[in-house]
């Protein structure tokens, strides 16, 4: 069994104009996967990745997530199908409904996410397939659309579920399933049944990739802060990791022997040294997954 994906997420509590230096270290260290996010209202997850594809000539970019309300499917599909032709096989995307709240704010929040997800889902992929859609659903409505410039190999698009019906979507119908900070390796194989499911009934038998956002805290007082973060208890090395390099590494390894494929090490929003962390999760904990 191959061993787990190493990514690091720039959270956008950094300025973005921090995302050149984290960028550098991740091409200089060797990091696997360098992951964005597009919270509200903070950074743009699009041009975020653009700027990361453009500074770095190796690492893959992951945007998860996408809020789906936020964007018409045929636009979103515009965007990722350029940067995929400009980029090719170095970018990832997680597509979700968006922080309810969020979504409230701006005046896009649906009575089904699940329906809205499931519509863009398949329009999406479609369209960066190089078909032509036509859809009258009860969010996504096209008429014979279609990409004039579609990637030759379209990007994988995950799905970023927590509850039993988006993560059997997600089986049945993503490229694989991003799965949330605090999930403990428990938490994991449940998830692991609900995707299962959703593949079983869709008749689907080719690997499903799972990602998993990990909370890391390091550096002094780092259990105090990790909890004032936090959104619920924390246990070190069930749904969080802190220590050392080793310390990471075993908490990495028991989320990847749970289902896993990629974890991503979440600092914590008041983590200022983004280059020094990535520099400590490739240098120092990657050997040690191997």
């Amino acid at each position: 069994m191959p061993g787990p994906t190493l990514g690091v997420v720039f959270r956008p509590q950094l300025p973005p104009e921090r995302l050149r230096d984290a960028v550098a270290a991740a091409e200089e260290c060797g990091l696997d996967e360098l992951w964005l996010w597009e919270d509200c209202f903070l950074e743009g997850g699009i041009s975020m990745a653009a700027m990361a594809l453009a500074w770095s000539g190796r690492v893959r970019v992951g945007i998860g997530l996408l809020p789906v309300p936020l964007r018409n499917p045929a636009l979103a599909a515009m965007e990722l199908a350029t940067l995929s032709r400009a980029f090719p096989g170095r970018l990832r995307i997680g597509l979700g409904p968006g922080v309810q709240d969020w979504m409230r704010q701006v005046g896009e929040r649906v009575d089904s996410p699940l329906t809205l997800v499931r519509e863009n889902l398949d329009a999406i992929r479609s369209l960066l397939a190089g078909e032509s859609v036509s859809v009258d659903g009860r969010y996504v409505q096209l008429d014979a659309v279609a990409l004039d410039w579609p990637p030759a190999e379209p990007p994988p698009v995950l799905v970023g579920a927590t509850g039993p019906k988006m993560l059997a979507l997600s089986g049945a119908a993503g490229d694989g399933t991003i799965l949330v900070s605090h999930t403990s390796s428990d938490q994991v194989r449940w998830a692991r049944e609900r995707i299962e499911r959703g593949r079983t009934e869709a008749g689907l038998t080719e690997p499903h990739p799972v990602v998993l956002y990990a909370l890391a805290a390091t550096g002094a007082d780092a259990l105090a802060r990790a909890a004032n973060e936090a959104p619920i208890p924390i246990e070190v090395g069930n749904n969080m990791l802190s220590g050392d390099a080793a310390a990471f590494a075993e908490g990495i390894m028991r989320w990847h022997d749970a289902g896993v494929d990629t974890v991503v090490l979440q600092p914590l929003a008041d983590e200022t040294d983004i280059a020094g962390f990535i520099r400590f999760s490739t240098q120092d904990v990657a050997p040690l997954l191997r």
